[in-house]
């Protein structure tokens, strides 16, 4: 197989294996949250308004639960550098492209496949947490679409001699 048809394949698994990580994390808090998103009913501590919310996290509130699961999941995308002990520049931001495409994925999967929602309702009037829409999602999913395919892109980009 040529380097390029290679490349693209090495590509698509990737992006593969993230969605299904996504799934699984995704009916995984469908168990956990239910039909309340954001982690609104569970036992954890809340900061409802913050202006660096609104720069940082859309807007949404922080909560204890995202407080520990976003950084467990970024640990989790870095474990191969532990394990085969490699680490670059390159590695890294298919690292965090990765990890922007779980977040996305993870995200309309839940909706996708909770009861309490379905695709059918995946839009503003039904989903509050999500503040700011474009189109037909909400505009975190395509900053972090733009991103993590420049990230990817750059990741696999051919070496200069």
């Amino acid at each position: 197989m040529k380097a390029p048809a290679r490349r693209n394949l090495g590509i698509a698994l990737t992006l593969g294996w993230v969605v299904l990580l996504g799934l699984f994390f995704a009916m995984t808090e469908i168990q956990i949250e239910g039909p309340a998103g954001w982690a609104a009913n569970l036992p954890t501590w809340r900061i409802e308004h913050h202006w660096l919310l609104d720069i940082f996290w859309g807007g949404r509130p922080m909560t204890g639960y995202h407080a520990w699961v976003f950084p467990f999941i970024a640990l989790f995308f870095h474990f191969p550098f532990f394990f085969l002990q490699q680490w670059s520049w390159r590695l890294e931001a298919r690292a965090v492209s990765c990890i922007m495409a779980f977040w996305i994925a993870e995200d309309f999967l839940w909706f996708v496949f909770n009861p309490a929602f379905g695709l059918a309702n995946f839009d503003p009037a039904h989903i509050p947490w999500h503040i700011h829409w474009l189109w037909f999602a909400p505009v975190d999913y395509w900053w972090s679409l733009l991103a993590a395919a420049v990230l990817m892109t750059w990741s696999h980009r051919k070496s200069r001699p």
